[in-house]
C-alpha cells in the first residue's frame, strides 16, 4: 500500500511502499476512502509533540471493512466505518464510568513482542500514529477504534467527523453541556471550532460569537451558524464579545491550541461561565483563572476528543448531516490526492481556509 511517512520532524512527508500486516483477534483491516489534514498532525510533523519514527500520521478517516480478526464483533466486511483516535480498551477505570475518551487504550495496540502492524519492505518497523495512521490506503486498527455508520454517508464528509467534527460537537454536547438559550464564543474557525459553532447551533444557543482574525473564516462561521464574528487579534476583542453579550458568554470554546487564544477564552466569560479548552498547546503551556474569576464561580476545564463515546456519538453525527443539520460540506474546503499531503500541509500553516481531505481511489 501507498502511505505518507513521516520520517524526521520538520521534513516533507515521504510516499512510500508500505506492507500491513493481517488482522489479529481484535483488528480490522480497512480500505482508506478519505482522511482530513488536521492541525493535531501538524504538531507531529513539526515536532512540538514527540513521537517515536518514522510513522505515518493521519486520524481523521473512513472507509471500508475488508477483514476482519476472529474475535471481532461490532464491524463486518462491507461495513462503511469512521475511525476514532481515541480507541478504547472497555475495562479500565475510565472506560466503565462511561469516560471512555479518557482511555489510554494499552490493550488496544499491539504488544513489544508482536509482530508490527505496519512495515517497510525491509521488514523494518514504522510506527503507527495515534492508533489509526490514516495517510495510507489501508488502515489496520483494534475494532474499538472505529464504528459502522450508514452506507448512504458520503465518506470524504464522514472522514471530518472521525477528528474536527467529534472533538468540536463534543465540546459543544458532551463538555460543554450546552442548554438552549446559552451564549458561546467559538475562539479559532479552522475545522474543530466551525464544527463547534455549527453545533452550538443544533443545541439552540442563543448567540454565537466565532472570534477568528482571518475574514474568511469569520464568513464561513457565519454561514455555520455564527450570530456575530470577532476579530481575535482586535485589541478590544475580549471587550467585543463581553458588549455583544452584555457581561460575557456562558461558554467559551478555544479550538487553536493558542496561549493567547486561551486566555481570551477566559476573559469572555460571564459569572459562573465555563472556558473549554481543545486545541493542543505548546507543553510548556499553562493556562488559568484569576482569584476574581474563581470567586465569580468561572471555570476552566480541557477536553480531549469532545469527551466523546464516539460508538453512540459519531453515528448520531451522520444523522445530523444526513438529516441537513450538520454542515459538513462547508467545513471541507478542498479534496486533494494523497500525493498533495505536503501541499495540504503548507496551505493550512497559511491559515487561509477549513479542511483539506485526502480522497483515495476506490
Amino acid at each position: 500500500m501507498k502511505a505518507a511517512v513521516l520520517v524526521q520532524p520538520n521534513q516533507p512527508l515521504e510516499i512510500e511502499e508500505l506492507s500491513i500486516a493481517k488482522p489479529g483477534p481484535h483488528e480490522v483491516l480497512i480500505r482508506t476512502a478519505a482522511c482530513g489534514l488536521c492541525h493535531s498532525d501538524l504538531h507531529f510533523i513539526e515536532g512540538s509533540y514527540p513521537h517515536a519514527l518514522p510513522a505515518v500520521p493521519g486520524h481523521e478517516a473512513a472507509g471500508v471493512v475488508e477483514a476482519v480478526g476472529s474475535e471481532v464483533r461490532t464491524v463486518k466486511p462491507g461495513d462503511h466505518v469512521v475511525s476514532c483516535l481515541s480507541a478504547f480498551c472497555g475495562h479500565c477505570e475510565f472506560c466503565v464510568t462511561g469516560r471512555m475518551s479518557l482511555c489510554l487504550g494499552a490493550d488496544t495496540r499491539r504488544g513489544a513482542g508482536e509482530a508490527p502492524r505496519i512495515t517497510r519492505p525491509d521488514g523494518s518497523m514504522v510506527n503507527q500514529m495515534l492508533n489509526l495512521s490514516a495517510f495510507a490506503e489501508q488502515m489496520l486498527i483494534h475494532e474499538h477504534a472505529c464504528v459502522a455508520i450508514d452506507r448512504d454517508m458520503p465518506l470524504d464528509r464522514a472522514a471530518v467527523i472521525g477528528c474536527a467534527v467529534t472533538t468540536g460537537a463534543g465540546a459543544v454536547f458532551n463538555a460543554a453541556k450546552l442548554v438552549p438559550g446559552e451564549t458561546v464564543a467559538v475562539i479559532g474557525c479552522g475545522g474543530v471550532g466551525l464544527a463547534a459553532v455549527n453545533a452550538a447551533r443544533i443545541a439552540g444557543a442563543g448567540r454565537v460569537i466565532a472570534c477568528d482574525p482571518v475574514p474568511a473564516k469569520r464568513e464561513l462561521a457565519r454561514v455555520l451558524g455564527a450570530t456575530d464574528v470577532v476579530d481575535a487579534l482586535a485589541e478590544d476583542a475580549a471587550e467585543q464579545v463581553i458588549a455583544l453579550t452584555r457581561g460575557g458568554v456562558d461558554h467559551a470554546i478555544e479550538a487553536v491550541g493558542r496561549p493567547a487564544s486561551a486566555e481570551l477564552a477566559c476573559k469572555v466569560l460571564r459569572r459562573g461561565g465555563t472556558a473549554t479548552i481543545l486545541g493542543m498547546m505548546p507543553l510548556d503551556c499553562k493556562v488559568g483563572l484569576s482569584a476574581m474569576d474563581l470567586l465569580s464561580g468561572k471555570k476552566l476545564q480541557g477536553s480531549i476528543m469532545g469527551g466523546n463515546r464516539f460508538p453512540v456519538d459519531l453515528p448520531r453525527l451522520v444523522d445530523f448531516y444526513m438529516r441537513g443539520l450538520l454542515d459538513l460540506d462547508t467545513i471541507i474546503a478542498e479534496r486533494i490526492p494523497l500525493a498533495a499531503v505536503n501541499q495540504g500541509f503548507e496551505k493550512m500553516k497559511g491559515a487561509d481556509s477549513a479542511r483539506s481531505v485526502i480522497v483515495f481511489d476506490q
